[in-house]
């Protein structure tokens, strides 16, 4: 790769994209000694099914949930006969909640089936489950089930309409139940085996979902992970489970979220070691973030106090060893980005100062020491922290670790200083300072995270004099492969208080070279935001996308270019519109037939402007009047 971090800067460098935090070792995430991965019988002595007891699916039973869960996807969404077949298959359910929840394939279904429920069916297959909670939640199947019931809350709770019905239903079926009851009574057993509920593999996955049912807000991450285990067709129907990340919740939840989450207090030893249980009290911290921050920040002294108190390492804080294990780093991660101003000021100044270099060339540390790094909002903190790690820049990247880079750059972004320092420090770190004339051609450089003479393919001696930029060649090169980290840090200096530099590199990029950035996965986002940001005035926008004339039939048959072309279409002021449309219009029917083209062609109304040239134009006129006055309301 060239010579190590002392080498001089004119020596060529390719810089590893990024390097990818290495799995733990096998058997990591097994539980501390003496912990019991299977179902013991609870402390009150009330027996449950040992793991050969438990029923068994009968393959009729299994036939007829598959084929009523047909037809309720195929009946009306709404009606009589819809709420009857509910009724009659949720009736079934109820019978056989066990032995479905504990089968991959009834499962998988019973999912699917909480999806249509009412609330009163809901709670009655939750309370046939609940009698075997700790044996469903610790269940590989059942443990989905119970993830799928909490996850109804945010579509079920409030419904007055619906209560009234239930009240009803009470007097015939007898007392079940409220969900609002279920919800607590399963984080009270929760609460009276927390330790083991956390530290179960499937156990886990119900702690962090009641975690942000309690708290209101669902996070899209962990919706993700349970997307995840469903069947193929299960993630493809519509969902009807949290639409919202956050959803309004009785008042009991909140402090039984308080009192779930004491419970971390009692052990966080165990949290921060154990990487099961870890996960629960970073899911605890995001929630308690936004709902109650007090006792957020009470958990982050805890957690912060503990590992301060350990034996300290041979070259400063104790911390620092618990920043390099791949367990705690990812819980200090999350302490880091839920940290107040001041917080972060004294962990920066007690455990981080002097060591940040050190830090971002660790292959587990460069994580946290990132998100530290997107915490920073005052140029109180940013002053000290770029005064130490800006001098190292070039040798981070080269150690493969440019996500500290683009972490650096971002804060200078969002705090307003140090930018024209950090913008001058890239283009040095990537060779293309000196001569000027090369500076031309950082973009190119930032998006593929290759220095000037690996891009180019040249080889300079050591010592030797930087060649000037040949224009020549760079316009002969097609633009080299656009990475997500490079994407990142030109989207991040596109919104520097003066992207100017940025904006002339852009602009000297040819029509082919500017079309393969904006059909880019990555690239498309430099576009959008040069389209977006307020330092890029509207004169400098036209620049840079005039390279792009010629090419617009291209641009919309491309799936990621014809996102490009409709923004650019939404702030297009008429005359350019009347551009666009002209020379999309020569190949109208090429437009039509591709998957992607024919969206464009609609968006610009397509048929009606070859068709009704003038009907088109005070159309458009109407849309830019419209869009006139909305900004001139937004500036005001």
């Amino acid at each position: 790769m060239g010579l190590g971090p002392g080498s001089p800067h004119k020596q060529g460098r390719r810089f590893p994209a990024g390097g990818k935090r290495r799995r733990g070792a096998k058997g990591a995430g097994h539980p501390p000694p003496g912990r019991q991965r299977h179902p013991w019988p609870p402390p009150d002595g009330r027996s449950e099914l040992a793991p050969d007891e438990h029923p068994h699916l009968s393959p009729e039973a299994l036939g007829y949930f598959r084929r009523a869960l047909s037809a309720l996807k195929e009946a009306p969404e709404t009606g009589e006969e819809r709420e009857l077949m509910v009724h009659n298959v949720l009736k079934e359910v109820e019978a056989q909640a066990l032995a479905l929840a504990t089968n991959r394939s009834g499962s998988e279904m019973l999912q699917e089936l909480l999806g249509f429920s009412p609330r009163k069916p809901l709670c009655r297959v939750w309370a046939a489950l609940h009698s075997d909670l700790r044996f469903v939640a610790c269940h590989r199947c059942g443990v989905h089930v119970l993830q799928s019931a909490l996850l109804q809350l945010p579509r079920l709770l409030g419904s007055p309409a619906e209560e009234e019905e239930e009240e009803e239903e009470d007097g015939k079926d007898g007392h079940v139940e409220t969900l609002e009851e279920l919800v607590l009574g399963l984080a009270a057993e929760v609460c009276d085996d927390f330790l083991f509920y956390c530290g179960d593999t499937h156990g886990s996955f119900v702690v962090r979902t009641l975690l942000q049912v309690l708290g209101g807000t669902l996070l899209e991450s962990e919706r993700a992970r349970h997307r995840g285990s469903q069947s193929p067709e299960a993630q493809k129907s519509p969902s009807r489970e949290c639409k919202a990340s956050d959803f309004e919740v009785p008042e009991t939840f909140l402090n039984c979220l308080q009192n779930l989450s004491s419970c971390f207090l009692k052990d966080i030893a165990v949290f921060i070691t154990d990487k099961i249980s870890s996960f629960c009290l970073q899911v605890a911290l995001q929630i308690l973030h936004s709902k109650l921050p007090q006792f957020c920040a009470h958990l982050c002294n805890a957690v912060i106090g503990y590992l301060s108190s350990r034996n300290s390492s041979a070259d400063g804080s104790p911390l620092l060893l618990f920043l390099r294990d791949q367990t705690s780093s990812r819980l200090l991660e999350q302490v880091l980005l839920v940290s107040e101003p001041p917080r972060l000021q004294s962990l920066f100044e007690d455990h981080l100062q002097g060591q940040l270099q050190a830090l971002a060339a660790h292959s587990i540390a460069n994580f946290p020491l990132q998100r530290f790094l997107d915490a920073i909002t005052t140029p109180e903190l940013l002053s000290p922290v770029f005064e130490e790690l800006s001098p190292a820049l070039e040798a981070v990247l080269a150690q493969g670790h440019p996500g500290v880079v683009i972490a650096l750059v971002g804060a200078c972004r969002r705090v307003g200083t140090h930018q024209a320092q950090v913008l001058q420090l890239l283009l040095e770190a990537f060779h293309c300072a000196e001569p000027s004339s090369r500076q031309v051609a950082c973009v190119p450089l930032f998006a593929a995270l290759m220095a000037y003479e690996v891009y180019y393919g040249l080889e300079e001696e050591e010592g030797a004099v930087p060649m000037e930029h040949q224009v020549e060649m760079a316009t002969a090169r097609e633009l080299g492969e656009v990475t997500v980290l490079g994407s990142l840090l030109l989207q991040h200096l596109l919104h520097f208080s003066s992207p100017c530099l940025i904006l002339g590199s852009l602009g000297a990029l040819t029509g082919p070279q500017l079309l393969t950035l904006a059909r880019s996965p990555a690239g498309s986002h430099v576009l959008d935001a040069v389209l977006s940001s307020p330092s890029v005035t509207r004169k400098q926008r036209r620049r840079v996308l005039k390279t792009l004339k010629g090419h617009y039939v291209t641009l919309a048959c491309s799936r990621h270019g014809s996102r490009v072309l409709d923004a650019i279409w939404s702030g297009a002021a008429l005359g350019a519109r009347k551009e666009i449309a002209a020379e999309l219009g020569e190949r109208n029917q090429e437009l039509i037939r591709d998957p992607f083209g024919h969206h464009v062609a609609r968006n610009v109304a397509l048929t009606t402007f070859l068709k009704r040239r003038e009907a088109w134009e005070r159309e458009q006129g109407a849309v830019a009047k419209r869009r006139r006055a909305l900004n001139s309301i937004l500036e005001d």
